[in-house]
């Protein structure tokens, strides 16, 4: 199966990432540990979390994916097989984000002791706070790395300015340097990163791993009045994209994906996979039968003809 590289960092995998915040909210240990299974007996590798998946679920504390994603390691002994990415600086109780040197120092103990490991392959900055230096966020982050408790960095949800601001710091005072970029990227959300993100991480080489991939779901196609939210705990994500160009990307992935005798959501997934600039989308499920349908799109080319048709239709 096709590997690619993130960055310029020494991770290589197959093209697909698998989004660790249904575990704990959506999925159960026992579920969680059978799509994993799967995940990667199909050959993929790449797991995404974050220290505060899932603290929104009534009862959680956040830290249950990764509790969950270090358990079915230690169970399975699988360690050395898979390329774990976490992520620090949401509010996980203290009642605001934060990137701090301090508070990086501290929560990277905590996320090795959930996923119950001695290194993190990639650890992302989560969330951005301006009013923090990222002169000291990244002093933070290579201690971690320099100390090995950390492979590689990344950051999400960051403007092209903070991200450029990163990238000048870390070549002027030596440190290493974020290597990945985590954004919001979908067929219907594409003005941020194709307008200021996608032209910085061609210049300097940085991977994108895109988040929201299928829009919170919408993009599979279940999604076509109000009543079909019924009681989807996606239902508040998905409200937004219910609207006149919601609709005409849900017809042109109609029309696709009867052509290619797939499913929507691999045909809004292989669009994604055609995206020179992106590195893998993260994709989540909650079901073997929407795994298998998500595999699937790594094995879809879509042609130019439907590929432009796509492209219009979510202008």
């Amino acid at each position: 199966m096709e590997k690619r590289q993130l960055g310029r960092s020494s991770l290589k995998f197959a093209p697909l990432a698998f989004g660790g915040n249904v575990f704990g909210w959506t999925v159960d240990e026992r579920t969680a540990f059978t799509l994993l299974d799967a995940f990667t007996a199909a050959g993929f590798t790449f797991i995404d979390t974050a220290n505060s998946y899932s603290r929104w679920v009534p009862g959680n504390k956040g830290g249950e994916s990764e509790t969950i994603i270090g358990n079915w390691m230690n169970a399975r002994g699988n360690r050395a097989n898979v390329i774990v990415a976490t992520k620090v600086g949401s509010d996980i109780g203290q009642g605001h984000r934060d990137i701090s040197r301090s508070h990086i120092i501290g929560a990277v103990e905590d996320s090795l002791r959930r996923l119950r490991t001695d290194y993190i392959d990639l650890y992302q900055t989560h969330w951005d706070v301006e009013s923090t230096p990222v002169e000291e966020t990244l002093e933070a982050h290579a201690r971690l790395v320099d100390e090995g408790k950390v492979r590689w960095i990344g950051a999400s949800n960051f403007s092209s300015q903070r991200l450029r601001a990163s990238l000048d710091a870390s070549a002027r005072l030596g440190y290493h340097r974020y290597e990945s970029v985590q954004p919001v990227y979908n067929l219907y959300d594409r003005e941020e990163f194709e307008n200021s993100l996608e032209p910085l991480c061609a210049n300097e080489h940085l991977g994108v791993i895109c988040y929201y991939s299928l829009a919170s779901g919408f993009l599979t196609g279940k999604y076509r009045k109000e009543s079909d939210l019924g009681g989807s705990a996606r239902a508040n994500g998905v409200k937004k994209y219910m609207n006149d160009r919601g609709f005409r990307i849900l017809s042109a992935l109609d029309e696709v994906s009867k052509e290619c005798s797939s499913s929507q959501a691999s045909v809004a997934l292989a669009w994604l996979l055609a995206k020179p600039a992106v590195t893998a989308p993260i994709v989540s499920a909650t079901s073997l039968a929407q795994l298998k349908d998500i595999i699937g799109a790594t094995e879809l080319r879509l042609t130019r003809d439907s590929m432009a048709r796509l492209d219009e239709a979510g202008k």
